[in-house]
């Protein structure tokens, strides 16, 4: 166990990890807010090869995947890149427990943890059309220092479906 907050337990991601994995693409492919994001594949051999390659990534310091548990149940992971002189932070949290805190609460304990190893600078990128993910971001001290236009998808024609993105950084 790496960390524990007053619900959660948080560790990194190993590669029996791959059906939670899958458990939480899956349910995000279904979100309005999947739209602003890289699709996932969720074939199993695929999934299994990305929890392993995750758990191989925890052995350095470029790539951190961490599980956030609620009991030994995992609900969602945070993900850390570094990025120049901090790191860059993605999350997803399974749609049956979102909106409880728990994102806030796994996202705050990370972020003390890497304040803790000398990370002084997060950065966050999130579509500014998903508003719980904006929220999250600015309850856990992120503030907004740019946009960008981003686009993953391309519609019928082949043209860019383009949306607004919200730059996000953390400093202590």
């Amino acid at each position: 166990m790496l960390l524990e907050t007053g619900r959660l337990r948080i560790r990194y991601i190993n590669r029996d990890d791959w059906k939670s994995l899958q458990e939480i693409w899956k349910d995000f492919a279904s979100s309005e807010y999947a739209q602003y994001d890289v699709w996932h594949n969720t074939d199993t051999a695929d999934v299994r090869k990305r929890a392993a390659r995750w758990e191989e990534g925890n052995r350095g310091t470029e790539h951190l995947f961490f599980a956030v548990c609620l009991k030994d149940i995992m609900i969602g992971y945070v993900v850390f890149h570094k990025r120049g002189d901090g790191y860059e932070v993605g999350y997803c949290s399974h749609s049956a427990y979102q909106g409880k805190g728990y994102a806030r609460e796994s996202l705050l304990a990370l972020m003390d943890y890497f304040q803790g190893m000398g990370v002084t600078r997060l950065t966050a990128g999130t579509a500014l059309k998903n508003l719980p993910s904006v929220k999250l971001l600015q309850t856990t001290g992120f503030r907004q220092t740019g946009t960008e236009q981003v686009s993953f998808y391309k519609d019928r024609t082949g043209d860019d479906i383009i949306f607004d993105g919200g730059i996000y950084e953390w400093t202590p």
